[in-house]
């Protein structure tokens, strides 16, 4: 099957009108923290280096608050309207990735080092935890019915959201993990604030539960599939392009998709990968760490032979189509479906 066409002209126009209304709304929360809170998250947003500079750094791709602005216009209402859901959904986006690159102890991050790696462990949890206070600050002071919908999704998300990120940890120390298990954890991990994303925007501007809901199935199904092709690239990536060391989550022990899948598919290759990734798990993390890059291409080679690399592929486009069919149900503008389907089609096909 083959991957979708991007509309690239759309969606690089709807990217930059997510940075360009969420960022100086962004900036001005951040900017509300203590010192050197305020400091520390400036450098995790690439607006300063380590030496607080100001820097064009990578912000990342802005996929959540383009989605967020245009639910808003799904609901009748102007793009503008979704700007403190977009910058909610942004903050309790990178409080995440501030504490999971603690946890998983990744050093680099859109090509720099993480903020625990410059700035230490504690500042990293610190950050964190006022970036996901702030979302919520953002929303609740809008003082509106709809407001308080809005924190309610956002929070059962982030919920979500680290559920599945104890999921993904549990995971590393167990020698199987299920097809279904695994689906289950990137759901919480990826799909559950992705979905809040395209919902948030089209509640503060009064759409109905029912609608909302809607969005949040086709942000769900989106966000799976956008995780499918993390995964891949978290094994398959060129570092140029992720920023982060080549085999990343082989270096972690991930039960990523491909992983789960090529361990599910019998035969030989499969059953020599689970041998290998069974001696492996009773391996310390400074022995992983000395393997060398031989080692981690042959455990990657494996999961290719036993189908993981290709299952994974196929699903990302499985949940690709079952999030544009949630679109169906929904009586909107054609130019604002096409808008969905064109975002859609970015997450599956990026970077491959």
């Amino acid at each position: 099957m083959a991957s979708p066409a991007i509309d690239t002209a759309s969606v690089t126009a709807l990217l930059e009108r997510g940075r360009t209304l969420a960022t100086p709304v962004l900036r001005a929360a951040v900017a509300r923290l203590a010192p050197p809170m305020d400091t520390v998250a400036a450098y995790h947003f690439g607006w300063i280096d380590a030496a607080g500079n100001p820097s064009a750094g990578d912000s990342g791709k802005a996929v959540r608050p383009a989605l967020a602005l245009l639910s808003a216009e799904v609901a009748g209402a102007d793009p503008e309207v979704g700007v403190p859901g977009a910058v909610a959904v942004e903050l309790v986006h990178n409080f995440s990735l501030l504490h999971d690159d603690l946890m998983d102890g990744d050093e680099q991050r859109r090509h720099r080092d993480t903020v625990w790696k410059v700035h230490g462990p504690a500042q990293a949890i610190l950050v964190g935890d006022a970036l996901f206070a702030l979302a919520n600050e953002i929303l609740l002071e809008l003082g509106t019915v709809d407001a308080g919908r809005a924190t309610r999704r956002l929070t059962l998300a982030t919920r979500k959201l680290i559920d599945g990120q104890a999921q993904d940890i549990s995971y590393e120390h167990r020698e199987r993990v299920t097809v279904e298990e695994c689906l289950e954890m990137e759901g919480n991990k990826t799909g559950a604030l992705l979905a809040c994303a395209v919902s948030i925007g089209a509640v503060l501007g009064g759409v109905d539960d029912r609608t909302a809901d809607i969005l949040e199935r086709y942000g769900y199904h989106l966000g799976l599939a956008f995780q499918a092709v993390d995964d891949l690239l978290g094994i398959w990536g060129d570092p140029e392009a992720t920023g982060k060391q080549t085999w990343s989550d082989l270096r972690q022990r991930k039960k990523s998709l491909p992983v789960v899948a090529a361990l599910a598919a019998g035969g030989p290759a499969s059953e020599r990968l689970a041998r290998i990734l069974a001696a492996d798990a009773k391996k310390s993390e400074t022995e992983i760490a000395d393997f060398t890059e031989e080692e981690f291409a042959s455990r990657a080679a494996l999961i290719e032979e036993a189908g993981g690399r290709e299952w994974t592929s196929e699903e990302a486009r499985r949940q690709h189509a079952t999030a544009i069919a949630a679109l169906d149900e929904i009586d909107m503008p054609e130019h604002l479906r096409g808008q969905l389907v064109a975002l859609a089609d970015f997450v599956v096909v990026r970077e491959r």
